[in-house]
């Protein structure tokens, strides 16, 4: 209980201090969001307007402390502000727009990619000197290719060429967004390809991470103890190997699922998916800083909401962990 209410307590520190930064780095920026308004307009605004946009976007004159004090305040209400490409739609609807777009095609993608890459690490390793060493050129090759590029030649191959996939949007435009069965198909249509790419261009890591920590894994005596006593070749490999190995494998897939938040930004641009990415990038565009705040406070949060699961999934599966609480 010890190890975990350390970490609980790092978190809440870091937690802390990545709101804090949300909080300072905005306003250690010159101009502000009033100020870039008004310049798109070509400074052809009213100046009741103009107050009336400051407190839109809770700009005051009050002190730092008093204006610190009043965004934890809105913060703890789920107020993130007003964003200047969506205006007068406030942050927080567009991420809940946008978010549950994100988390389920990149969630369900790097959950895939993790557990068939895991899978194929262990085998490739247990049957290392066989054939299956032919695989890793190809996945070391996989590797080094980066997300877009596997996207656009998907594209070009199955979208375009092959027609068997739709090349953009989440969803047909002949149907209306409601749980029904037409809409989800044409949900799930849309996302095959995305999903695709991701699992293409993410499992290559966890096979070669996989492979090699296993490998290393085997020369342990409890591993060669285990086989001398007579176990079985599956229990040796998953009970005794597989379970050790893995332990850096979850810290890789709870820093993923942290960032399955932000989105594969590149891949929702090259398909134009309604996702996080897709938002962060408009806010970069339209120096969007209020957008941008919000997405990068629940990314933050989000990374460190994975690295408190990797942490008590350790406990779980290392006794080690446990003994030293």
């Amino acid at each position: 209980m010890r190890f975990l209410a350390r970490r609980l307590g790092f978190y809440l520190l870091t937690a802390w201090a990545a709101v804090t930064l949300n909080f300072l780095i905005p306003r250690l920026m010159p101009g502000d969001p009033v100020d870039l308004l008004v310049a798109r307009l070509k400074g052809n605004v009213d100046p009741a307007a103009i107050d009336a946009m400051k407190r839109a976007f809770g700009i005051s004159d009050a002190g730092v402390w008093q204006q610190y004090l009043d965004y934890l305040g809105n913060l703890l209400h789920g107020e993130l502000g007003r964003s200047i490409t969506f205006f007068p739609a406030e942050v927080s609807t567009i991420i809940a727009g946008s978010l549950p777009w994100t988390i389920g095609l990149v969630g369900v993608a790097t959950l895939l990619s993790y557990l068939l890459g895991t899978f194929l690490g262990v085998i490739v390793a247990w049957k290392r000197g066989s054939w299956l060493d032919g695989v890793l050129p190809a996945t070391t090759f996989m590797h080094a290719v980066p997300y877009f590029w596997v996207a656009l030649a998907l594209v070009f191959v199955f979208g375009v060429t092959l027609r068997w996939f739709p090349v953009s949007r989440a969803y047909g435009l002949d149907v209306m967004p409601a749980f029904d069965g037409p809409f989800v198909s044409s949900v799930l249509y849309h996302a095959a390809l995305p999903a695709i790419t991701i699992v293409i261009a993410s499992m290559a890591d966890r096979i070669l991470g996989m492979r090699n920590v296993m490998v290393t894994t085997l020369g342990e005596d409890y591993v060669v103890m285990a086989e001398a006593k007579g176990l079985t070749s599956r229990r040796v490999m998953w009970a005794y190997a597989a379970r050790n190995a893995i332990l850096p494998n979850i810290t890789s897939f709870a820093l993923s699922l942290g960032f399955v938040v932000g989105g594969s930004v590149l891949t929702e641009i090259v398909f134009s998916y309604p996702g996080i990415g897709s938002m962060l990038l408009k806010g970069v565009e339209n120096e969007d800083f209020p957008l941008m705040q919000g997405i990068f406070l629940v990314i933050s949060l989000a990374v460190l909401a994975a690295n408190l699961l990797a942490d008590l999934a350790y406990v779980v599966l290392d006794p080690r962990t446990r003994q030293e609480a």
